[in-house]
């Protein structure tokens, strides 16, 4: 039993650490605190429902529309809502309020043309197959393979590829890169594309395993803030330690007691390591000057 819920820790682990890898890009180099980050994960679910439920498309080509109007989504939130902001020189918090609005917005609007209830992307019973005691379905599968292939590639692309110099070079000192001639807005739109291409693929898994609803966004925001908060602000390795901990810790926790102690298992995580470990695992301590 214990195994059993272990490895599905890790699958959703997986899934976590891939969105809050999202999150993290945005949150490190632009410090804008993307709650609208919610809204975006929920709506490439509702767009992998259109074309693959109701315009009958193969999976496939459903989940790779779904990821570019997801990029298209943030790109456009980026565009009109944040970038405006910051050239009115507008504070951090402005911008956060802003982006709860936006998500408002977004939600009730896949609500009032889907409706409230609970959509089934995949209403068959997955095939599983068994590693001993373990019994993993195909689709749990898919989840661990996918979120970790997108990660590996992502991470080598971040530590190998010019504009994944560019993007550590933002997360260090934006003006410093201006100064050296870096088109910062520009760098922003790719950023906010790039960064719903995690939350695109990991709301598509989730969907087609459990289904989806309007507000599926924010407890997937909650815990891929946690996971960033965990593994260190700053380093865009520390969400993928986040969410493999905290996916492995909400499977203890149906395990000890009930399936309705995971998000107090969570948050009580979170406020320990805002007391005693502030700067996460993986990162640093800075003095402020």
């Amino acid at each position: 039993m214990l195994l059993q819920l272990l490895a599905n820790g890790i699958i959703m682990g997986s899934v976590y650490a891939l969105v809050a890898l999202g999150f993290a890009l945005v949150y490190n180099t632009t410090k804008t605190f993307h709650i609208a980050y919610a809204a975006i994960y929920m709506f490439s679910s509702y767009m992998v429902l259109s074309f693959y439920k109701f315009l009958q498309m193969p999976l496939l080509i459903s989940f790779l529309i779904a990821i570019f109007l997801t990029m298209g989504l943030s790109i456009l939130i980026e565009r009109t809502v944040y970038l405006p902001l910051v050239k009115k020189n507008s504070s951090l918090n402005v911008i956060m309020i802003s982006s709860i609005g936006v998500m408002i917005v977004v939600i009730n609007m896949i609500a009032m043309f889907y409706g409230n209830e609970t959509q089934i992307l995949n209403p068959n019973i997955s095939k599983s197959v068994t590693f001993g005691n373990i019994i993993l379905t195909h689709t749990q599968l898919a989840q661990l393979v996918i979120s970790l292939m997108v990660i590996g590639i992502f991470i080598t692309f971040l530590k190998y590829s010019k504009f994944g110099i560019k993007t550590r070079a933002m997360r260090d000192d934006n003006i410093l890169c201006t100064v050296f001639g870096m088109n910062i807005n520009r760098m922003r739109l790719s950023l906010f594309g790039l960064s719903a291409i995690f939350a695109a693929v990991g709301g598509g898994l989730v969907a087609y395993d459990v289904g989806m609803d309007p507000y599926i966004g924010m407890p997937m925001l909650l815990n891929g803030v946690v996971a960033l908060i965990i593994g260190g602000v700053g380093r865009f390795e520390a969400p993928i330690l986040g969410g493999f901990i905290i996916g492995i810790m909400q499977s203890l926790a149906v395990w000890v007691f009930s399936s309705r102690w995971q998000d107090a298992v969570t948050f009580s995580l979170l406020l320990i390591f805002l007391l005693f470990r502030p700067q996460g695992l993986l990162g640093e301590k800075q003095r402020a000057v």
